[in-house]
């Protein structure tokens, strides 16, 4: 598990349902850069979904878009999966819910081309085949369940932007709902993506350890003992890159609702602004601060919180004890707060299949 290999530009949306039209293989690379392109990211706890046009300006930043339409809802996929095993009806539903405004959506921006991808709890349920035949039934969208390898690969296409390009080596994290996946990241001056020198995924997310420790009120001892069981679970990882070079300018880079929540309420935000959060640095102890705020907050506070909210009160803890265990494993003074990830990767690749940056 050193080394991501690179997979194919991606699946076409079909289906009547879908009201999509397949892209034409056949075409000339000119005529599909001026498309439209989609990219979904249905996980175990959001369902979110970007729409995008290439920005073929001379003047634009290199391997630009230009986002034209976006959408996440909570839809918790993986409720009690790691109790019964399978995705429960009623979880199914809210995530149908979800994806045919995703659907309606690309229709109405005349998408000619998108991936659309499903993670931790579709590769983990029993019944997750099952789901993405019925998704294919009842909206017309064709879900394509990855491997962590990939999901790993594309948070990295999608946030290596954003790594110090002057650090010898970048620590880049994703946690999600039913799992966190950890690259170790050799940035490369004046290049979009880093090389990819190794990586892991943990089957631990916010969802997966907050029902098993606990989410709406947590103890010190609760949080010590999911912080310690993160840390336990990385020392296979930590083992592989301990001879990587660091130098003063290593730094962790994270992509995720708990670290831009944590972003959110270290800035004081009334309202959630993705302008203010994206490439902020954190320090160390500006991370400390607000996670001590956080775990001095009760459940109702954290509802209140404008950057929380009651559909993450109960999981946004259990985010902070992961990104404990990844700092306690891989200490940093400073942390790169992300806001984007798999959807802005599988964009990327998707444009640079077409050459639509030419």
């Amino acid at each position: 598990m050193t080394s991501l290999s690179a997979t194919g530009a991606g699946s076409f949306v079909g289906g009547s349902a879908a009201r999509l039209p397949r892209l034409d293989a056949t075409a000339p690379y000119g005529a599909r850069a001026k498309g439209v392109y989609a990219a979904l990211d249905l996980g175990t706890n959001n369902c979110r979904l970007l729409v995008a046009r290439p920005i073929c300006d001379p003047g634009a930043p290199a391997e630009s878009f230009r986002i034209i339409d976006a959408f996440s809802r909570i839809v918790r996929l993986g409720e009690g999966l790691g109790q019964t095993g399978e995705l429960s009806e009623a979880a199914i539903c809210r995530t149908l819910d979800a994806l045919l405004v995703c659907r309606d959506k690309m229709a109405a921006r005349d998408v000619c081309r998108a991936r659309l991808i499903a993670t931790e709890a579709c590769r983990a349920a029993a019944n997750g085949e099952d789901f993405v035949a019925r998704v294919r039934e009842e909206t017309g969208l064709e879900l394509e369940i990855i491997s962590r390898e990939t999901e790993a690969r594309l948070a990295a296409a999608g946030c290596a932007a954003l790594a110090d390009s002057r650090a010898k080596s970048v620590l880049l994290f994703d946690i999600g709902g039913g799992s966190s996946e950890i690259v170790w990241l050799a940035p490369r001056n004046g290049a979009q993506e880093g090389q990819v020198r190794h990586w892991t995924s943990l089957q631990l997310g916010v969802v997966t350890l907050a029902e098993r420790f606990g989410g709406a009120e947590v103890t010190f001892r609760q949080f010590t003992a999911m912080t310690e069981l993160v840390v336990s679970e990385l020392q296979q990882f930590l083992a592989r890159s301990a001879k990587e070079e660091r130098c003063n300018r290593f730094h962790l880079l994270g992509t995720s609702g708990t670290v831009t929540t944590l972003a959110g309420v270290h800035l004081n935000l009334s309202r959630y602004d993705r302008r203010r959060v994206d490439g902020l640095w954190m320090s160390h102890a500006e991370i400390d601060a607000v996670m001590n705020k956080l775990r001095g907050m009760s459940y109702a506070e954290r509802s209140r919180n404008a950057c929380i909210g009651p559909d993450r009160a109960d999981l946004v803890l259990a985010g902070c004890a992961i990104l404990e265990g990844i700092r306690r494993c891989f200490p940093s003074e400073r942390v790169r707060i992300a806001d984007r990830g798999l959807r802005e990767g599988m964009l990327l690749e998707l444009m640079r299949a077409d050459q639509s940056f030419a």
